[in-house]
């Protein structure tokens, strides 16, 4: 009985195997029933609004993804590399490009700047320049003053030019001293005469640029004189006779030679509006922006690769608060991006030491309503209220997308009145000329 039920077991299970096939015949797939295919539907193109949040969504994953630190040692030296690449993005643009690694794609060569450098505005012609010429244009401006007025134009330069402040106190106030003595005493022939190789004025005077330009403009000149008691001459700066005439004119020169200040060339905030887009946290930031040269830059990315291990070492805190020092001196300027509610980006320039409260100064003045209350949110949504701080202690360096909103009280207050809004809150002439983010 047993053997009867294994023969219907074996045979069911040879007719379930399918049709015979011979050992020398090649072997068949079973054939599958060909399945319908759906019909594609339409896709919809997504709305602004969606466009908005996707670009905000993608933003704060980006920042949460740099925040989190790698989990391994090829997941560091990958961060590196793509943090290093967006860093020397404007240094690659100087390279030629037989020298370019080819590894690169051409898109990242042929990348817009953001904006086109840093440019300074000169309080003397109001002419804006380009970082790289504001010392030269303001030389040009104050060598085109002196035709007009010598005197203001040499203590513009003894101010300006010189850099060391403690010198320029002690040389302006030696200088004033030589004018006080001949206004006091007029009749006294030794006050009229500076040795010029005496070791006050070698020590003091010579040093300054634009001191000797002063003392010609205001009535000195130079004349070769024998030493008493000696063969010997020597040069000496000697008042002109028609100068004891105008001593009141002598003692207003001193007033403005100690009362005057340095020139210094205003940074221009290169203030744009661009429409509402999803490119408003990107940024491509010339070398005008960074410290170091491009030879530097290129230097500074090796060091840090070659040290991506430190990154896994545990660190003091006074090492930490070193490099976080370090990291800040690194930047002399800032473009900083402030986005509105309605999706509209201001943007601006700005030295890394600026205070806060210059950027909401900044806001303020290109809003038709400059009264109603805001506050700025930082990356990461935080808001950045101590208007104390520096860009660069609030990580707000080189570059920065901020978010505006508004205060929702005074907000419900105005929807309240059923007063009718404008459709920007920014200035009509601002909005006249506002631009596409690209």
């Amino acid at each position: 009985m047993r053997k009867f039920f294994q023969e219907i077991k074996a045979d069911l299970k040879f007719k379930s195997a399918g049709p015979g096939q011979k050992l020398s015949e090649p072997s068949r797939a079973p054939k599958e029933k060909p399945k319908a295919e759906a019909a594609p539907r339409p896709r919809q193109g997504p709305t602004d609004e969606a466009q908005m949040a996707a670009a905000a969504a993608l933003a704060r994953m980006e920042l949460k993804g740099k925040a989190k630190p790698p989990s391994s040692q090829e997941a560091i030296r990958n961060q590196v590399r793509k943090e290093l690449m967006a860093e020397a993005a404007a240094s690659e643009k100087g390279i030629s490009a037989d020298k370019e690694d080819p590894a690169f794609p051409d898109t990242e060569a042929a990348a817009r700047p953001s904006v086109l450098g840093v440019y300074f505005t000169c309080p003397l012609t109001g002419a804006v320049v380009r970082r790289d010429q504001k010392e030269k244009h303001m030389r040009e401006a104050i060598q085109l003053y002196s035709s007009t007025d010598p005197v203001a134009a040499s203590i513009l330069e003894i101010h300006t030019f010189n850099k060391d402040r403690e010198k320029v106190r002690v040389g302006v106030e030696t200088m004033a001293k030589y004018l006080d003595n001949i206004y006091l005493h007029p009749e006294e022939e030794k006050y009229r005469k500076i040795k010029l190789q005496n070791k006050v004025f070698q020590e003091r005077i010579n040093c300054l640029e634009g001191a000797h330009n002063f003392f010609q403009a205001v009535g000195f000149e130079t004349r070769t004189l024998p030493v008493p008691g000696q063969e010997t001459t020597e040069e000496y700066y000697v008042l002109k006779e028609e100068m004891l005439t105008r001593l009141e004119d002598l003692k207003d020169y001193k007033e403005q030679l100690l009362s005057s200040e340095p020139v210094r060339p205003q940074l221009d905030r290169q203030l744009c509006v661009f429409k509402p887009s999803p490119e408003a946290a990107h940024f491509e930031l010339p070398d005008d922006f960074f410290n170091l040269t491009a030879e530097e830059i290129k230097r500074e990315q090796r060091l840090r690769t070659e040290a991506v291990e430190k990154a896994a070492m545990l660190r003091t805190r006074a090492m930490r608060e070193k490099e976080e020092q370090r990291e800040m001196r690194k930047y002399n300027y800032t473009l900083l991006r402030v986005r509105f509610p309605d999706g509209y980006i201001l943007q601006g320039t700005f030295y890394a030491r600026e205070p806060v409260s210059v950027l909401y100064s900044f806001v303020r003045e290109a809003l038709r309503d400059d009264w109603l209350p805001f506050e700025l949110l930082g990356p990461g949504g935080l808001k950045v209220t101590d208007e104390n701080l520096a860009f660069n202690e609030c990580g707000l360096v080189p570059s920065a997308l901020l978010t505006l909103v508004w205060d929702t009280a005074v907000m419900s207050d105005i929807q309240a009145s059923g007063q009718e809004q404008p459709a920007s809150p920014l200035k009509p002439e601002l909005l006249s000329r506002v631009q596409t983010l690209s």
